[in-house]
């Protein structure tokens, strides 16, 4: 041996390790560790001893062999179907696993397919560990994995499969157990499959717990499990569930490892959004008119709702705004549009973010222009408001009218006592910077469905609303009603707590 070079020792497998769970900062293995940890009705991966992982394998291993001789399109072969979505061309579904023999040069039968999904879920020989680290945890590896036993860990568009010339990613035997007990915490199809993730670990025990609890019997059966709402009204319904505080944001992962239709989608929610989407908060009437705000010709309000929470959330204010505008017609939706307005105002502190001196300026706004607007019985005044917030410049031209009819008004004049209390101009220059501010990074947008809903509010306070023939015309436009699917999920949700 040269001098220069260092004499390699080799190091004894610490097999005892490979039966100790833990959780790494890849989110898909997060879930899988939770889910394996539900399979023996443990919390968390952390309450999992060697003999409970040991038992939490044993029975994701069971599932797997029992599937493996199942057809994918038979009655009870959707576990079967389902596992080609996280293990394409795995020794449980692969379609050649019958051809050609077995060890005894036989033709296969299904003995020796178990035999083989078995195996293929099975600790490794420590006599062919690779000399490598865990790329997730850093322990010893059992071996080198790739597609067909670990979901993508980016998009599709930046990395689909092993490069070529290495041999896979290192993992040791938790960590890959986590990812094939990933169907366990996920919202199957048996294509696409959702699921939730978040740092709160509570939080994620609570859900991926609660699924694992459905997806036990889907694996165990092999029937197909009843067919779902859509992806963000689970994820709404887990939510609207959860009785704690929420200490982290909310992950909505989409994903699909089959070789002809790979993807992995990620839909965020920050921590104030999902606080307040939570049960603990947007609870009560409010939440149920809010739900109506976002129903459709097309879509129901709870499936709007969901979308727009995590892929557009600024769009609930304004969504709400504009029922609110409609619902200004009908005298019987005055207690609605009070929780309404009142949940918002939550909206925007919490989740918005918006400073209380920042919402007294537009609510003083929104006093004058309601005392204002309250003088007319038909639809143009609001209209003429909503048209200019959606056009800066408009809006600007229309409040320097306004505020020259409201400095004209009489203090002293029997109707105009509001003059008197709201002091000053109709819009002070902080007010103007709010709504108008021109920066690349303004909220002005906000500030402008604030005014909107603070209009209306205010509107309510005193009693105003459309009356004869223009009341009729605008409830044609309103859906006064949520929708059946609506009703049966603002139900089961009132009906759990």
């Amino acid at each position: 041996m040269s001098p220069t070079e260092s004499p390699v020792t080799e190091t004894t497998p610490d097999v005892p390790e490979q039966y100790r769970l833990t959780l790494t900062p890849h989110p898909l293995q997060r879930i899988g560790a939770y889910a394996l940890a539900a399979l023996v009705e443990e919390s968390t991966p952390a309450d999992l001893t060697t003999d409970r992982f040991r038992t939490a394998v044993e029975r994701m291993t069971g599932d797997a062999v029992r599937a493996s001789v199942r057809e994918s399109k038979a009655p009870d072969g959707f576990w079967q179907k389902a596992s080609l979505s996280f293990f394409p061309n795995a020794p449980m579904n692969h379609p050649g696993r019958y051809k050609g023999k077995n060890e005894k040069g036989e033709p296969k039968t299904a003995r020796d397919v178990q035999e083989t999904t078995r195996r293929w879920l099975s600790l490794p020989d420590p006599a062919t560990w690779p000399d490598a680290d865990c790329a997730l945890c850093g322990r010893r590896a059992v071996g080198w994995y790739g597609k067909q036993d670990m979901p993508l860990a980016e998009s599709q568009a930046y990395r689909n499969t092993t490069p070529r010339g290495h041999e896979g990613t290192a993992l040791c035997h938790p960590c890959l157990c986590s990812f094939r007990a990933l169907p366990y915490g996920s919202q199957l199809t048996g294509g696409t499959s959702t699921a939730l993730h978040s740092w709160d670990e509570r939080f994620t025990a609570y859900t991926v717990g609660r699924r694992a609890d459905l997806n036990t019997g889907v694996a165990a059966t092999g029937a197909a499990p009843a067919r779902e709402h859509a992806r963000e009204v689970v994820a709404l319904k887990a939510l609207r569930g959860y009785a704690e505080p929420l200490r982290a944001g909310v992950d909505l992962l989409v994903f699909n490892n089959n070789n002809r239709g790979q993807v992995l989608e990620r839909h965020h929610l920050d921590q104030p959004l999902a606080e307040w989407l939570s049960g603990r908060h947007a609870a009560g009437p409010g939440f149920r008119v809010l739900v109506r705000a976002h129903a459709t010709a097309r879509t129901s309000g709870y499936v709007a709702l969901g979308r727009n929470a995590f892929r557009a959330p600024e769009r609930i204010l304004g969504t709400s705004a504009r029922w609110l505008l409609r619902a200004a017609a009908v005298p019987e939706l005055r207690e609605d549009r009070r929780s309404l307005s009142a949940l918002l105002r939550t909206f925007a502190e919490k989740v918005m973010q918006v400073q209380e001196k920042d919402l007294a300026e537009i609510r003083a706004v929104a006093r004058k222009l309601a005392y204002r607007l309250s003088k007319e019985e038909s639809w143009s005044g609001l209209k003429q408001l909503r048209m200019h917030l959606r056009e800066p410049a408009g809006l600007r031209r229309w409040l320097t009218s306004e505020g020259i009819k409201w400095a004209c008004l009489d203090p002293e004049g029997s109707e105009n006592g509001v003059r008197k209390e709201l002091e000053g101009p109709l819009v002070s220059e902080r007010a103007y910077l709010l709504l108008l501010d021109p920066s690349p990074n303004s909220r002005a947008w906000l500030h402008r469905d604030l005014l909107l809903v603070g209009v209306l509010e205010e509107l309510d306070r005193l009693g105003w609303h459309l009356k004869g023939d223009r009341a009729e015309e605008a409830v044609k436009e309103l859906h006064r009603d949520t929708n059946d699917e609506d009703n049966e999920l603002l139900s089961d949700e009132e009906g759990e707590r």
